[in-house]
């Protein structure tokens, strides 16, 4: 194809007269170009497909392993604001709100945790902090549930 400059140039000289003869464009490849075809394209999408799917339950003990990080995470900051509180009140508390502890929002409240955190026990000399699955990270019916105590102790309870 000729550029735009050279059309216009042509253009220009065709409306003054200049040149009353007809030009033609000559394309500049006369070769065919090769590419695939819709089929061939699907075919290579259907085989990528499959192998997704033969690799996918290996890589779910791992997806879960990951997901398991936000509530290990999660655990521990509130282990330490459990533990400030109780130096400065000689107690433990239930409430996240004298913690100053936000809990995420997580995705049945369109955020992004996986996991809900509460407090199940407060005494003047323990609490248990406890984070459980919103959702099934494998399939199998099982949410996963973590702990942490006010000694530190991180302890799965629940296998996901």
């Amino acid at each position: 194809m000729a550029d735009e400059h050279t059309i216009k140039l042509f253009s220009d000289l065709k409306k003054k007269n200049i040149m009353k003869e007809k030009i033609t464009f000559l394309p500049l490849f006369k070769t065919k170009v090769s590419s695939f075809n819709l089929q061939e394209l699907l075919v290579v999408l259907v085989i990528i497909g499959i192998l997704i799917l033969l690799a996918l339950p290996n890589l779910m003990p791992l997806i879960a392993k990951a997901k398991s990080l936000e509530a290990q995470t999660q655990l521990k900051h509130l282990y330490n604001l459990e533990k400030q509180y109780f130096f400065m009140h000689s107690k433990y508390t239930l409430e996240f709100n004298t913690l100053d502890f936000e809990a995420p929002k997580n995705v049945l409240e369109n955020g992004n945790a996986n996991y809900s955190y509460e407090v199940i026990e407060s005494t003047n000399s323990t609490f248990v902090a406890r984070a459980t699955a919103v959702t099934d990270f494998d399939g199998d019916g099982i949410f996963n549930v973590w702990e942490i105590n006010q000694n530190q102790q991180l302890i799965e309870v629940v296998k996901d």
